[in-house]
């Protein structure tokens, strides 16, 4: 199991457009990924399900962590991380999603 805590740097936080990327790079992966906040007590969403994860309501600046387990957890952590490192801007996100491995589908 693999761990990594981040803060969401774009202005408006993560919602339905950049929420969208996010999910779908998610369910790229094979392994397990959950989005944990402690907002109100520890709340865990499934990272793959859009509806989860707006549940959060999850603002700029906000702080969660990005919990994955399962056979590509390293790859799935690093790449997340760095998506949401990207802020959701243009040519940062694309250079991030070209990293997406293409055989999970």
């Amino acid at each position: 199991m693999k761990t990594t805590e981040v803060v969401i740097k774009n202005k408006v936080g993560l919602h339905n457009r950049p929420l969208k990327y996010f999910v779908e790079t998610a369910n790229h992966f094979r392994c397990a990924i959950w989005l944990e906040m402690s907002k109100d007590g520890n709340r865990r969403v499934n990272a793959k399900s859009m509806l989860g994860i707006l549940s959060l309501g999850i603002l700029a600046e906000a702080k969660f962590k990005i919990i994955a387990d399962g056979p590509d957890e390293d790859s799935a952590i690093k790449t997340l991380e760095a998506l949401i490192n990207s802020g959701f801007e243009e040519p940062e996100l694309y250079e991030v999603l070209r990293t997406v491995p293409s055989d999970y589908n």
